[in-house]
């Protein structure tokens, strides 16, 4: 006999209060837990497919963290440094791209020459301000997330727990199946499927684009010369996750850089703004199509919601669970939407079915 749906609703309630709680005074202490069943969810579907071709999952998941172990240290010794070179050149030359932006409008308006004027004075304190604080702003970003937690405890913890994890995934996933209530486990199955396919479509395929744009637009820049071509590429691939920001972002920075670079060259110029044209054509009619998909069900402004509230409530850790509980938050909505179309309360109490 099935408990009253009260007594449902305040267990499955008080659940989701505790987990909102913990979440809360140990988010600190949960990050690198949450970073390790991440990359465990992200690396099940390798290692499934590994072990169809005949490796055992000991092996399968040992031949994933040394290629992992390889790809990290490769981005540690190569890649990584030359970016924090160039965002670190990028933020001295600040000062300088300010001066020229100087000459250049008041080349146009000489009225700017004016030493009263406001515009001119405005223009004048900009190079000043980021000389004085833009140092100081990347030291203090770079600090900030190289100090989020204690970098030895995560390069001892997180692939740990994660090899662990995805050694035992489908052991957790089965255990996890038969601790389900027996009258709700077909629901609960069924949400839980649809909530996995929300998240493979998104996560994996969006993780997919961000990594294909940024390899992308960092080596077009860079063959194409523009000076700080591998974070400009970075930033606009990592940003699009949300649609279209990354190439207004990215095509904005690098159109700037492009004209302070090769001024009274248009076509080097024109070179820079046809390599983000190419990438933006290429990220909404194949990439997001093939990777992502148009059914995964996440809206941008959903996801940015969620990310928001999850990241003001809970910090870093909320950040990690924003995507994975956007995408729960809306199965679970779609599916109190088709169990309303189906309730006495929208066909009427005196219909036997849905109205023709």
């Amino acid at each position: 006999m099935a408990l009253p749906l009260h007594i449902q609703t305040r267990s499955w309630g008080i659940a989701a209060i505790l987990f909102f709680v913990a979440l809360w005074y140990l988010g600190s202490v949960m990050l690198p837990f949450l970073v390790a069943g991440a990359v465990a969810y992200f690396l099940d579907p390798v290692a499934d497919r590994l072990e169809r071709t005949g490796l055992s999952r000991a092996a399968a998941t040992a031949l994933i963290t040394l290629a992992v172990v390889l790809i990290v240290a490769l981005l540690v010794l190569a890649v990584i440094p030359l970016l924090i070179q160039q965002l670190t050149a990028l933020i001295n030359a600040a000062p300088v791209l300010a001066a020229r932006l100087e000459a250049f409008v008041i080349a146009r308006f000489p009225d700017l020459t004016d030493s009263t004027s406001v515009a001119r004075q405005t223009l004048a304190q900009i190079a000043s301000a980021i000389q004085a604080r833009g140092g100081a702003l990347a030291q203090g970003l770079i600090t900030s997330v190289l100090g989020l937690v204690g970098w030895l405890f995560f390069i001892i913890i997180v692939p740990v727990v994660a090899f662990y994890l995805l050694m035992d995934w489908d052991h957790m996933i089965a255990r996890i199946d038969d601790l389900l209530p027996r009258d709700h486990a077909p629901v609960i199955r069924r949400l839980a499927h649809e909530i996995d396919a929300v998240l493979a479509g998104f996560v994996r395929g969006q993780v997919s684009v961000c990594l294909t744009l940024a390899v992308y637009y960092a080596t077009a820049l860079m063959l194409a010369g523009l000076d700080f071509g591998l974070i400009v590429g970075t930033l606009a691939g990592a940003l699009t996750v949300i649609p279209f920001v990354g190439a207004l972002i990215g095509g904005s920075l690098g159109l700037s850089l492009a004209l302070y670079q090769f001024w009274g060259d248009w076509l080097h110029i024109g070179l820079i703004v046809a390599i983000f044209a190419l990438g933006q054509f290429l990220e909404g009619n194949f990439l997001t199509p093939r990777l992502v998909g148009k059914s995964v069900g996440l809206h941008p402004v959903w996801l940015m919601l969620a990310l928001s509230v999850f990241g003001t409530l809970f910090g870093f850790a909320g950040l990690l669970i924003a995507v994975p509980m956007a995408a729960t938050l809306g199965v679970l909505t779609r599916f109190a939407l088709e169990r309303y179309r189906q309730s006495p309360l929208f066909l009427g109490l005196g219909n036997d079915g849905p109205p023709e």
